[in-house]
């Protein structure tokens, strides 16, 4: 076998295997100290916070964000930038709606000496991002979430997986994809997770004994669009496994499991 088989082997047998005991007890733990924060069994609540005056040079800024004249922090939650992006795509105003993801993506983190928002206005600064941004909306709608991914993947210098993905999950939430599931947010963190999993398939099944394969396939960044429409059938099937389980809500939808394992580590025995 060669190195992409035996990433196809592990990848087939964790689609059997989903979410082992460890990760099921402590995504159970996580729900039962959030439930009340959560309750419409939705992440729409997950806020972050961000100082809107860092974010002054950055056009064009959408005006249900806070005044870039507001010195203080204020919070922006996915319900808010999942609103403000649904208006920004009615107009075709895809760059407004990057701005929005982005800026809710790096909420404090990294905005110290203005990186975060200088990184932005560099993404921003050529000329054609829009038509790219509304190239690849169209295709979620059109084709799906692997399609529209491949419609970002390397195509925008500066903008990797980790934060495109989420301008595509929030298009998702205004732009249902006319085949396939939705798309989710996928990180360095997520990639972690679905890492650890994968490392003790390819143990336990000999497909990957060094963890050489998992540790190619989940990097921390610039996975293919073949691993992400990997990762979004797993995360679909992971949803309906939770959704089955004692102390996790049956109507909950994937992005809450992604919300979830984002914000909840596990220790696998085995």
């Amino acid at each position: 076998m060669d190195r992409q088989q035996r990433a196809d082997a592990v990848d087939r047998e964790m689609a059997v295997r989903l979410l082992p005991d460890e990760a099921v007890g402590a995504l159970v733990l996580w729900w039962s100290q959030s439930a009340e924060r959560y309750a419409d069994a939705t992440p729409g609540a997950h806020a972050i916070d961000y100082t809107p005056s860092r974010w002054a040079q950055v056009t064009p800024w959408p005006a249900s964000l806070a005044p870039t004249s507001t010195s203080g922090d204020v919070q922006v939650s996915r319900a808010d930038v999942a609103l403000i992006v649904a208006d920004a795509l009615k107009r075709e105003a895809f760059t407004e709606a990057l701005v929005a993801t982005y800026v809710w993506g790096k909420g404090k983190r990294g905005t110290r000496g203005g990186s975060g928002p200088a990184t932005l206005q560099n993404i921003l600064a050529p000329v054609g991002q829009d038509a790219v941004l509304g190239k690849a909306v169209t295709a979620l709608g059109e084709h799906g979430s692997q399609h529209a991914y491949a419609a970002l993947h390397r195509r925008i210098a500066g903008l990797g997986p980790s934060f495109f993905t989420k301008f595509l999950y929030f298009a998702g939430k205004a732009l249902r994809p006319a085949h396939g599931p939705g798309p989710l947010i996928l990180d360095h963190v997520l990639s972690q997770r679905l890492r650890s999993l994968a490392t003790v398939v390819g143990r336990e099944t000999g497909y990957d004994p060094d963890g050489e394969v998992a540790a190619w396939v989940w990097a921390d960044w610039d996975w293919s669009p073949h691993r992400y429409e990997v990762y979004l059938s797993f995360m679909q099937a992971a949803s309906r496994q939770m959704a089955a389980t004692s102390g996790w809500p049956s109507d909950a939808e994937p992005d809450l499991l992604e919300c979830a394992m984002f914000n909840t580590d596990w220790k696998l025995t085995r």
